[in-house]
């Protein structure tokens, strides 16, 4: 049986045609590359705007194989195809409707791929509507294995009512994985910080996607004899440093 990473070369010149086909015909700025974690478990945590173009963006500028969670309805084509109609709805609005009918002929094929061979590249299906500690204890599992586990905060999308609408409050997942790996197994998980501008604009419109990296954050840091205290001071950290990478971005001169 082949391995993940067997698995991920052979599927990489697909993932590179659809990541382009995705972030189409958008430019890509990455800072501080030199802050990527290049070996041993490693959390990836950051603002979500972007919806499939996050993913696609993660999948091609972090440097080493990457797992993400994604809606187990992804797996599924008919549910699948749904998640798309409802996508060009909420973005279109009335003009929804008929550009999926124009789409269709096109993206059938593109869904029925996805669906059929998204397991073997690194996600990690998730029923959005059960227990989140399923989710986080898949993550810990894999993290364990000294992988790198993607993470993102928000719900794929810009919420103009939220008071913070590009980087929404983050969950505290990623603090307890930090927490539950260091202080169970004296893992000193580190959790990487990023941001995304520019993934939230329409598929198809020209504009600049701007991705900010931050050096790795450790729980370690934020530890105190209350372990609630302990995994709230770092889910604000967290929360609180991607906003700050956010800020920086959208005040580049490029």
């Amino acid at each position: 049986m082949a391995t993940f990473e067997e698995e991920l070369e052979r599927f990489r010149k697909p993932i590179r045609r659809l990541t382009n086909l995705a972030l189409f015909p958008k430019k890509i700025v990455v800072r501080g590359e030199e802050n990527w974690v290049r070996q041993g478990p490693n959390l990836i945590v950051g603002n979500h705007i972007g919806s499939y173009k996050d993913v696609g963006l993660l999948l091609r500028v972090v440097p080493r194989p990457i797992f993400f969670t994604a809606n187990e309805d992804l797996f599924d084509y008919l549910t699948f195809s749904a998640l798309v109609s409802r996508h060009l709805n909420r973005h279109l609005h009335n003009f929804g409707p008929f550009v999926h009918m124009l789409l269709k002929p096109f993206y059938i094929y593109v869904v029925q791929y996805i669906s059929s061979n998204i397991r073997r590249i690194g996600t990690i299906p998730v029923n959005l509507d059960g227990s989140r500690m399923d989710a986080v204890r898949k993550c810990e599992a894999l993290l364990r294995q000294d992988r790198a586990v993607i993470a993102l905060q928000g719900h794929g999308r810009v919420k103009t009512r939220d008071p913070n609408p590009y980087v929404m409050a983050f969950r505290r997942g990623p603090a307890v994985m930090a927490h539950d790996l260091y202080t169970q197994e004296g893992i000193s998980l580190a959790v990487t910080p990023l941001s995304f501008f520019g993934t939230h604009l329409l598929w198809g419109v020209p504009a600049r996607i701007r991705v900010n990296v931050g050096p790795p954050m450790y729980i370690k840091d934020h530890l105190s004899k209350d372990v609630r205290e302990s995994i709230e001071k770092f889910r604000r950290a967290l929360e609180d440093t991607v906003s700050r990478l956010f800020l920086e971005s959208i005040r580049w001169e490029i």
